[in-house]
């Protein structure tokens, strides 16, 4: 893990995209002050991803790498889903899980790390959508937060299976109707930033990504509280505008409708991990 974790060669790189360059070049490590205000200057992500246009997962992408405060030592745990798409398009250490088992695997990993390396720091962060979060993987999301893991979970919910052709998922709104769910969800949606509460996670934020700044400070708020004090989880509401019936340009006021409603900013935070920030913004890192 270094700065030289994404590197063309030299003899190949009047032949490479200067996009693909540029993640290199353009690459904002080493600074824990970075932020969505460097995103005009830096590059995290590639233009020509595999995601649909204008889907939100991909501002969130672009918000959440941005605000890694270590992102040289960061090892980011994905899952199947269309989150799993961009991971080929970014500049940092990534581990593809099986469907649903991302956060054993990131157990693993980041006690590993703290073997391997205990006196640096190096964060893990899952980041998977709700059908690998709170369907096929509850289990190992669950008991990730019941041992204490010191890790970031990070869920991008667009209420549904949008990668297999608009199945319903645990997360999917009462009534709503999908291509392959005719009759509408049965069943109301399941509240997995409660359950991260009561499985014992020491910050817990609901909300979706319309504010790149706020992305940023709850990014980071769990990044840091995981490395001292024990599990995060983020539930970000990141709509897929195409199984909506909506344009490639209506995400973002889809999500700031929803603020309003059922996304509206919802914060938990223990009195450890008040502590942790607490300290962190006397040290300029919030």
């Amino acid at each position: 893990m270094s700065y030289k974790i994404f590197k063309i060669n030299e003899e190949l790189k009047e032949f490479i995209p200067q996009e693909v360059i540029d993640l290199e070049e353009k690459a904002t490590w080493g600074n824990p002050k970075r932020g969505v205000m460097d995103l005009p200057y830096a590059k995290e992500l590639l233009e020509e991803h595999s995601l649909c246009a204008g889907c939100p997962e991909s501002m969130a992408f672009r918000y959440i790498l941005a605000s890694l405060p270590n992102p040289e030592d960061t090892i980011i745990v994905n899952s199947t889903g269309c989150t799993s798409l961009v991971f080929p398009h970014i500049a940092l250490h990534t581990v593809h899980s099986l469907f649903g088992n991302q956060n054993a695997v990131a157990s693993g990993i980041k006690r590993m790390l703290e073997w391997r390396f205990p006196d640096k720091v190096k964060d893990v962060i899952v980041l998977a959508g709700d059908g690998a979060t709170v369907d096929i993987g509850l289990d190992c999301t669950l008991q990730s937060f019941f041992r204490q893991e010191k890790i970031t979970t990070i869920c991008f919910d667009n209420e549904v299976y949008a990668n297999t052709g608009g199945q319903e998922s645990g997360t999917t709104v009462q009534g709503h109707v999908f291509k392959m769910a005719p009759k509408g969800k049965q069943w109301p949606k399941v509240q997995m930033w409660q359950l991260a509460i009561d499985s014992g996670c020491h910050y817990v934020v609901k909300m979706s990504v319309s504010s790149p700044k706020k992305v940023e400070q709850v990014v980071k708020k769990a990044i840091y509280i995981a490395r001292e004090v024990g599990p995060t989880y983020l539930h970000f509401y990141t709509p897929c505008i195409l199984e909506i019936g909506l344009n490639s340009d209506d995400g973002l006021m889809e999500m700031r409708d929803k603020d309003k409603e059922r996304f509206k900013f919802f914060e938990y935070i223990t009195p450890e991990a008040e502590e942790v920030i607490k300290r962190k913004k006397e040290e300029g890192l919030l």
